[in-house]
């Protein structure tokens, strides 16, 4: 009797996973979503073995690291200052969900629109509550998760977003208020999309205000949607580097020290 050969899809057997909706209460995921685009958008992976997940941008200006071995924990997203960008951070709970925090970390290589960013947009446009004078918020249709622009005083703004189920607070976020507000409105673009979000079996939290659906993947579906993920990223950072390849350099002017404008008197 003959082996069948191995190859792709041999001997596969379908893997339960779980379709679960709202996604803002779908707990953590594959940290994977996040880490191969960002190695696949050109970030140099600074990690050490056995500690947190350190990569840092092309430009060495970004830093985006997960850390689930300190209280709260989670990830740290921050960016130097610059000459047209005050310095700024973000923190996200462990439990925050990678399709969200990829909201903020796929904005880091996206082209910023000619419009102004609005942060409310996305909400609103999926029926998020909003009002609020002194801290604006808005609060989503199932009351389970909230944006605020919180303001005490002079200097002490922040951006707040949170989710909580019925056993208390799920997760966190806070930005700084010199956040770039195109990485703010795509992590609220993120956490109103009304789109499900797919757990394993055994990593769906326990809470009865969440909606499931179980669905048979295959090993090679997976990989493949992160594969198409991972290309994606790729193709960008390709585009990026050739057109900014292709622009001309700036010329620089002639130094001109004080000797030789003397000699020109």
């Amino acid at each position: 009797m003959k082996k069948k050969k191995a190859g792709w899809g041999s001997f596969e057997q379908p893997q339960q996973h779980y379709l679960v909706e709202p996604r803002h209460l779908a707990g953590g995921g594959d940290l994977r979503h996040v880490t191969e685009y960002l190695r696949a958008s050109g970030w140099k992976d600074k990690s050490k073995t056995g500690g947190p997940l350190v990569f840092d941008s092309p430009d060495k200006n970004i830093r985006v690291g997960y850390d689930p071995f300190t209280q709260p924990g989670g990830w740290t997203i921050s960016g130097k200052q610059t000459a047209s960008q005050e310095a700024w951070h973000a923190m996200l709970g462990k439990q925050v969900p990678v399709e969200i925090v990829a909201g903020v970390t796929d904005a880091l290589h996206q082209p910023r629109s000619a419009h102004a960013p609005n942060a409310w947009a996305p909400l609103v446009q999926q029926g998020w509550t909003t009002g609020g004078q002194q801290h604006f918020t808005a609060v989503s249709p199932d009351r389970n998760a909230w944006v605020q622009f919180h303001q005490s005083g002079p200097g002490e703004a922040y951006w707040w977003a949170g989710a909580r189920t019925e056993h208390g607070r799920a997760w966190d976020a806070i930005f700084s208020p010199t956040t770039p507000m195109h990485l703010v409105q795509g992590f609220s673009a993120a956490l109103a999309d009304p789109t499900p979000v797919m757990r394993p079996l055994g990593l769906v939290p326990a809470s009865s205000r969440i909606r499931t659906r179980s669905v048979s993947v295959l090993p090679s579906e997976l990989g493949a949607w992160q594969q198409a993920r991972i290309t994606a990223a790729r193709a960008a950072t390709w585009a990026r580097n050739s057109w900014a390849a292709g622009q001309p350099r700036a010329t620089a002017r002639p130094h001109v020290t004080a000797s030789s404008t003397r000699a020109r008197r």
